[in-house]
C-alpha cells in the first residue's frame, strides 16, 4: 500500500536534506545501520566506568580531549585517490588510535573518534568538499565502529600492563591492526554497493593505497606514545617529520594515480571501434567513465542530419533524482578546422578539477574527435557506395532496374525452368519525346518517364522484369508466354504465343495512353512497341533486345502502335554487301581510313591534358564517313582485328609526333566490345606498342557501353592483362544508362568520361547536373580522372569548373583535327595555358 502524499513529500524531503537522493536503497540501508552502531558502541562506551591506571601520562578530561584533537587531525591529514567513480580517503587513523587509547580512558575511544572525525569532515565540507550529511555521517560512524573494535581488542591485551611494555605495544599494535581491518572492510562494502568500480579493483587498489601507510601510521604512534612517556619534549620533533612523511606519500599516491588514469586512458582510447558513429560514441562514454571515474559523460556529435546526442551515467548513482554531482568540464572536439561536437565531464569529486583533469578530457576529446570524425567519413563513403552500387543496377529517375541488370538478370531467368516455354521481349519507346523536354523542359520530361514507369510497373505481372534501357525506352521481359489456345499441344509453338506478347503489348499501349498531368498540364503520350518472341533455349537477351530494337524501328517506320520483330527485314542489302567490300579496299589502302583528333583540355588553363582520336573513312564516292556508317559492320565481319590494328598503328603514329615535339598527353582510342572478347587483343597492343617504341602509359582505351553489360568472364581477364601491361583504361560515356558502374570494380579504370547528354541537359535540369557532381566526385574518391565530353559554351564550363570537374573535352575549346595539325594544336594550347587562367564571366566569348 503506497504511502499517503503527505507522508511520501515528507520522506523526500528527508532524503533531500540528508544527502540520500540518487543513492540505493542498499546504500541507504548501510548507513543507517553503521550509524545506529556507532551510536550504540559510543554510548556504551562512554558508560564504562572510567579507571585510569596511574602510568597513564594524562588525566581522563585531557586525554579525552588530546584523543578527539588526534583523531580530527588524522582526518584533516587525509591523503585521496580517486577509485572509478568514487574518491577513498587515507588517513592517519591508526597513530590516532594508538595514541587516543594510552591518554583517554578506553571507553571513551569510540566517542572521541566519532566527534573528532565529525569535526574534521564537516571543516572539510565547509571548505571545499561539499559533502553531504549522509556522507559525513556514514564516515565518521565507520571510524567510531573501528575505534570500538580497536578499544575493545586492545584492552583485552593489554588489561593493567603499563604502557611501554612489550604486552602493552603488542596489544596496541593488534587494536591498530583491528581498527585497519574495520573501517578496510567497511570502506570495501560501501564503494562495492555504490557501484563506484569494480569489487576485486576496489579491494586490490585500496589494499595498495593502506597497507603501507598503515605501517607508517603504527609506528608514528607507537614513537608517539613512547616520546610522551619518556621525552615529552621531543614531541615538537615529530612535526616537520610528519610533514615531510605526509609530503613524500602525497606524491607517491599522485604519481601511481595519474600512471594508471593514463593507463586507462590509452586503453579506451586504443577500444574505440572503427564503426559507426553511435558505436564510437558508446564506446567513447564508457571509456570517459573508467578513466576520469565521471559520474555523467555526454557527447553531442554534429552531423550533417542536425544533432546527435549521446549521455550515459556512472553505475551507482541516479542523476534524474540527485541531480549532476561533481563539476563539469566541456571541450570542443574538432579536427583542424571542422568542429566535430562538444564532449561533457561531470567529475565525481565536488572540487574544482585540477589542470591534469582538463588536460586529459581535452585530449581524451580529440582521440574521441578523430574516431567520430572517421566513423562520419566511412558513413558518408559507405553511403556513397551504396548509391553507386544501387545506380550499377537501377535507374535513379524511375528506380528500375538498368539495361546491365536486365540483361544479367534475364540472361539468369532464361537458363532456369522449363528450356522450350516460350519467352517474349518488350521494347517500349515514347513518341516525340524530344518535344515534351523541348516544350515543357527536361524536369516535367523526367516526371512524364516517372509516371510512365509507374503504370508500367502496374501492368508488370510476378516474375517479369521491367527496365528502362535507354533515355525514354523501356523493356519488358516476359519468361513465360502461354498461348491463347487452350490446347497442350500448342503451348510451345510460337504462333500460339505471338498474339498473347502482341495483345500484351496494346495493352501497354493503352494505359500508358491514357491522359496525364504534368506541371499543370494535360497531356497524353503515344508510344510504340516493338515484340520479339523466341524459346527459352539458347535465348540471350541482347540479342532479344537486337530484335525488339529493330521491331520497334518499323513501327515508328510504319506509324504502328506495335510490331513483332520480321527475321526477313533482317537480311544483307545490296549496299551493305557493298559496304563491306569497300572495307576490304579501304584497309588494303594508305589514306581511306583516317583520324581525326581531339584534344582534351585542363577547364582552368585550358593545357592539354590528352588526345582521342576519332576515326573516319574518306570513302572515294561518298566522301567523309563518321564511325556510325561503318562501324557496325566491322564489329560483325572479320575485319574487326585489322581494322583495330589500323586504328592503333595510326594513333600510336600520332602519339609519337606530339611527344616528339615536347607534349607530354596520351591518346584515346575507343575499343570495341567484340576485341575484349578476343584472348589475344591484349598481346595485339603490345605488339602495336612495340612496333611504335611507345610507352603502354601513352594509350588509353575507352571501353563502350556494351563492354559494361557484358557478362563474359573474358572479358574481365583481358581487361586485366590490359591493366598489368601499363595500358590506361577509360569508362565511356558514363551514367547514359548503357553503361554500369560495376566496371569500375571489375576492372578499375584510369578515367570516367561523363557524357555529353549529362553536359548538354546539366545548365536546366538540376538530375543531369547531380549525375555529373556524382561522377565527379566519384573520380575524386577513386583517384581517376574525369572528363566531361561535349563541352559547346562558356556557360557549361563555367558550371563544369564549379563542380570541381578536372577536364573537359568539346567544340568550345578544340574541334577534331585532321593528324597533320594536331601537333601545331598542342603547342598552341600548351604555350597559352598560363595566359589563359582567368576568371570566367557569363559574358565570356567562347
Amino acid at each position: 500500500m503506497s504511502a499517503p502524499p503527505v507522508a511520501e513529500t515528507v520522506r523526500r524531503s528527508w532524503i533531500d536534506a540528508a544527502g540520500l537522493a540518487g543513492r540505493s536503497r542498499t546504500v541507504r540501508v548501510l548507513t543507517a545501520t553503521v550509524a545506529a552502531a556507532a551510536l550504540l558502541v559510543t554510548v556504551g562506551g562512554i558508560l564504562l566506568p572510567v579507571e585510569r591506571p596511574e602510568h597513564r601520562p594524562l588525566s581522563a578530561a585531557v586525554g579525552v580531549g588530546l584523543a578527539i584533537a588526534l583523531a580530527a587531525a588524522g582526518q584533516l591529514a587525509r591523503l585521496r585517490f580517486r577509485l572509478g567513480r568514487g574518491v577513498v580517503s587515507v588517513s592517519w587513523g591508526e597513530a590516532a588510535f594508538i595514541i587516543g587509547f594510552v591518554v583517554a580512558p578506553p571507553g571513551w575511544v569510540p566517542a572521541a573518534t566519532l566527534i573528532g572525525a565529525i569535526v574534521a569532515w564537516a571543516l572539510l565540507s565547509w571548505l571545499h568538499d561539499h559533502r553531504s550529511v549522509a556522507e559525513m555521517t556514514h564516515l565518521a560512524a565507520s571510524l567510531s565502529l573501528g575505534a570500538a573494535g580497536a578499544a575493545t581488542v586492545a584492552h583485552l591485551i593489554i588489561g593493567d600492563a603499563p604502557v611501554l611494555s612489550t604486552r602493552a605495544q603488542a596489544g596496541l599494535v593488534a587494536g591498530a591492526i583491528t581498527y585497519l581491518v574495520i573501517t578496510f572492510a567497511l570502506a570495501v562494502l560501501t564503494l562495492t554497493l555504490h557501484q563506484d568500480a569494480p569489487a576485486g579493483q576496489i579491494l586490490t587498489r585500496v589494499a595498495y593505497t593502506k597497507l603501507p601507510m598503515f605501517v607508517g601510521s603504527a609506528l608514528v604512534g607507537l614513537t608517539a606514545v613512547f616520546t610522551l612517556i619518556r621525552a615529552p619534549y621531543w614531541l615538537f620533533a615529530f612535526v616537520p617529520a610528519l610533514w615531510l612523511l605526509q609530503r613524500t606519500y602525497r606524491f607517491h599516491l599522485r604519481a601511481e594515480e595519474e600512471r594508471r588514469m593514463w593507463e586507462a586512458f590509452a586503453e579506451a582510447t586504443a577500444a574505440l571501434p572503427g564503426g559507426s558513429e553511435a558505436e564510437v560514441a558508446r564506446a567513447g562514454l564508457t571509456g570517459a567513465l573508467d578513466v576520469f571515474g565521471a559520474r555523467r559523460v555526454e557527447i553531442e556529435v554534429l552531423a550533417a542530419d542536425g544533432e546527435h546526442r549521446y549521455a550515459q551515467d556512472g553505475p551507482g548513482q541516479d542523476n534524474a533524482v540527485a541531480g549532476l554531482p561533481g563539476p563539469a568540464i566541456t571541450r570542443s572536439m574538432a579536427v583542424g578546422d571542422e568542429i566535430v561536437g562538444e564532449f561533457t565531464v561531470w567529475l565525481a569529486e565536488p572540487t574544482l578539477p585540477v589542470p591534469r583533469d582538463e588536460a586529459a578530457i581535452s585530449a581524451y576529446g580529440d582521440a574521441l574527435a578523430g574516431a567520430l570524425h572517421d566513423a562520419s567519413a566511412r558513413e558518408r563513403v559507405a553511403q556513397l557506395e551504396e548509391r553507386v552500387a544501387d545506380a550499377a543496377v537501377h535507374d535513379q529517375l524511375t528506380g528500375l532496374i538498368n539495361r546491365s541488370t536486365l540483361v544479367a538478370d534475364g540472361d539468369r531467368l532464361l537458363g532456369s525452368d522449363d528450356q522450350q516455354r516460350q519467352v517474349a521481349l518488350l521494347l517500349l519507346d515514347i513518341n516525340d519525346f524530344r518535344e515534351v523536354n523541348g516544350t515543357l523542359g527536361h524536369r516535367c520530361g523526367d516526371e512524364v518517364l516517372a509516371l510512365v514507369a509507374e503504370r508500367l510497373t502496374d501492368l508488370k505481372r510476378e516474375h517479369e522484369l521491367l527496365a528502362r534501357s535507354g533515355d525514354d525506352e523501356f523493356a519488358l521481359l516476359i519468361p513465360a508466354i502461354r498461348p491463347l489456345s487452350d490446347s497442350a499441344a500448342l503451348l510451345h509453338e510460337l504462333p500460339g504465343a505471338l498474339p498473347v506478347a502482341l495483345r500484351r503489348a496494346r495493352e501497354l499501349v493503352e494505359e500508358v495512353g491514357r491522359p496525364m498531368e504534368v506541371a499543370g498540364v494535360r497531356l497524353a503520350i503515344e508510344v510504340s512497341i516493338g515484340v520479339t518472341v523466341t524459346k527459352a533455349d539458347g535465348a540471350d537477351i541482347s540479342e532479344l533486345i537486337r530484335r525488339a530494337s529493330l521491331a520497334l524501328d518499323q513501327a515508328k517506320a510504319q506509324e504502328l502502335a506495335v510490331a513483332p520483330y520480321d527475321a526477313a527485314r533482317e537480311s544483307m542489302t545490296t549496299d551493305a554487301l557493298a559496304l563491306l567490300a569497300e572495307l576490304r579496299e579501304a584497309l588494303a589502302e594508305d589514306d581511306q581510313i583516317v583520324l581525326h583528333l581531339q584534344p582534351a583540355v585542363d577547364l582552368t588553363t585550358a593545357a592539354p591534358t590528352g588526345v582521342e582520336a576519332l576515326v573516319r573513312w574518306q570513302h572515294p564516292r561518298r566522301g567523309q564517313l563518321s564511325p556510325n556508317d561503318f562501324i557496325k559492320t566491322v564489329e560483325h565481319t572479320e575485319l574487326l582485328m585489322p581494322f583495330t590494328r589500323r586504328v592503333l598503328d595510326l594513333a600510336l603514329a600520332s602519339v609519337s609526333t606530339w611527344n616528339a615535339a615536347g607534349v607530354d598527353v596520351p591518346v584515346s582510342v575507343n575499343v570495341s566490345a567484340r576485341s575484349l572478347l578476343d584472348p589475344g587483343f591484349p598481346a595485339q597492343v603490345a605488339d602495336a606498342l612495340r612496333r611504335h617504341r611507345v610507352p603502354a602509359s601513352w594509350l588509353v582505351l575507352e571501353i563502350t557501353e556494351s563492354v559494361a553489360v557484358s557478362a563474359e568472364e573474358i572479358v574481365d581477364d583481358v581487361l586485366a592483362q590490359l591493366r598489368e601491361s601499363g595500358v590506361q583504361l577509360s569508362l565511356d560515356d558514363f551514367g547514359t544508362g548503357y553503361s554500369s558502374l560495376s566496371i569500375v570494380t571489375r576492372a578499375p579504370v584510369d578515367e570516367i568520361k561523363i557524357d555529353r547528354s549529362f553536359v548538354d541537359d546539366m545548365i536546366d535540369s538540376p538530375a543531369a547536373e547531380a549525375v555529373v557532381r556524382g561522377a565527379v566526385e566519384l573520380g575524386s574518391r577513386l583517384g581517376v580522372r574525369v572528363v566531361a565530353e561535349g563541352v559547346e559554351t562558356i556557360e557549361q564550363r563555367a558550371a563544369l569548373i564549379a563542380l570541381n570537374c578536372p577536364t573537359a573535352q568539346g567544340y568550345h575549346f578544340c574541334k577534331p583535327m585532321p593528324a597533320d595539325r594536331i601537333v601545331q594544336a598542342l603547342t598552341q594550347l600548351a604555350g597559352a595555358a598560363l595566359d589563359n587562367v582567368h576568371q570566367l564571366r557569363a559574358d565570356d566569348a567562347s
